[in-house]
């Protein structure tokens, strides 16, 4: 058989109201729109599905058959319309977010709590975890979108947009008076103790053919700084754990960004 479906959703309101005419009412079409799509139903099936009375109309026990089986599609596709408004409305759902720890914790945090606010029933999930492995979420669907560092190949269906610069730049404490105020090249670091991201991170990643040319010695550690303007330096810093002071170094060539 291949019977309309909007002759099961006529049927099924026949079923609820017990009336053709409360069918019609409720769908808001004529009487006779409903009436001729019982008729179709019949015809289609091959059986009786109503036994006129009084009162209305009474199933028969053909009708009560399919309409068991009929209630349960029929209340399923309404349930998902109702989800599909209210996901539409915000009233539910979830957002799957990737983010770096410094995406997160400098960028996405005030969004995520601006969001939280305006959309409390919206559930929001958070993985955190470095550009690349972000980036292979995203192409393997397990989130929605990713708030990561560049470098990174946009891929696929992927779109990049541009949120924010982040500037990468070297600095150093007291033990190193002698750089401050300075024009630096790269290779007057290379004898020096520098520190940088692990090599799983994109700054790391990004920098990596600065590292290779001018063979600066590296160490899996980071820091962060915020400057007084508000903007976000990720930064590598010389080694210096006695440090009361420390200061941005000026380089011919910025990191970069």
């Amino acid at each position: 058989m291949n019977v309309n479906l909007e002759y099961y959703r006529v049927f099924y309101y026949v079923c609820v109201h017990g009336s053709l005419t409360a069918a019609a009412r409720e769908l808001c079409i004529s009487q006779p729109a409903v009436s001729q799509a019982v008729r179709q139903l019949e015809k289609e099936t091959g059986i009786k599905l109503f036994l006129r009375t009084s009162k209305g109309v009474q199933l028969t026990k053909e009708g009560e058959l399919l309409y068991r089986y009929v209630k349960i599609g029929v209340e399923s596709l309404l349930e998902g319309e109702k989800m599909v408004e209210r996901v539409l409305g915000m009233d539910m759902g979830e957002v799957r977010i990737g983010a770096s720890d410094m995406t997160l914790q400098f960028f996405l945090l005030p969004y995520l709590e601006q969001f939280h606010k305006e959309f409390p029933k919206i559930k929001v999930n958070v993985s955190n975890a470095p550009t690349p492995e972000t980036i292979k979420s995203l192409e393997e669907g397990r989130i929605d979108f990713g708030v990561v560092t560049t470098p990174f190949e946009c891929r696929g269906t992927m779109n990049r947009i541009p949120v924010k610069v982040i500037r990468n730049v070297f600095i150093a404490g007291n033990s190193f008076e002698s750089l401050r105020d300075r024009k630096l090249d790269y290779s007057e670091l290379s004898g020096l103790p520098c520190i940088f991201l692990s090599d799983r991170k994109s700054t790391r990643l990004n920098s990596s053919h600065l590292v290779i040319s001018y063979a600066v010695f590296c160490l899996k550690k980071k820091n962060r700084v915020r400057t007084s303007s508000g903007s976000l330096f990720y930064v590598f810093f010389f080694n210096d754990t006695a440090t009361t002071e420390i200061y941005t170094l000026s380089l011919h060539d910025a990191l970069p960004i």
